[in-house]
């Protein structure tokens, strides 16, 4: 199923969880990735403290900032951690050092790393939040 682009309401909400889970674990990279084959939009935290250990409790932490509150655009289930082993992850981070001024700016059908994304939103670091 198609989801569409990625809108404000989406980018607002998404910096708003990062925002929050920056404070539990530093962010290396959080972006939104639109999966090629799949079509669907996902938020990723990476942090170089995530690892196989205490990925368990980042998802925690996910789940404590989330707290049941209303967040439009986006539900708890696009949310992925992840360390800087992933594939995306270092993607993005690869292109962050390469051209530095890419956050903030969507990135359509390209590679990321070894993954093809159909688009991309990088947030700038730290992630902040508007109004």
């Amino acid at each position: 199923m198609d989801q569409g682009s990625l809108v404000n309401e989406q980018i607002e909400a998404g910096a708003k969880v990062a925002a929050e889970f920056d404070k539990y674990a530093p962010l290396a990279a959080a972006f939104w990735v639109k999966d090629i084959e799949y079509k669907e939009w996902y938020l990723y935290l990476a942090s170089e403290q995530i690892n196989a250990t205490n990925f368990d409790l980042a998802y925690r932490e996910v789940v404590r900032i989330f707290g049941g509150k209303k967040r439009p655009g986006m539900n708890i289930f696009q949310i992925k951690v992840a360390g800087l082993d992933n594939p995306l992850v270092k993607g993005v981070c690869d292109l962050q050092r390469a051209y530095p001024n890419v956050a903030g700016s969507h990135l359509w059908t390209r590679r990321l790393g070894d993954v093809m994304v159909e688009d991309a939103y990088i947030y700038p670091l730290p992630v902040s939040v508007a109004g």
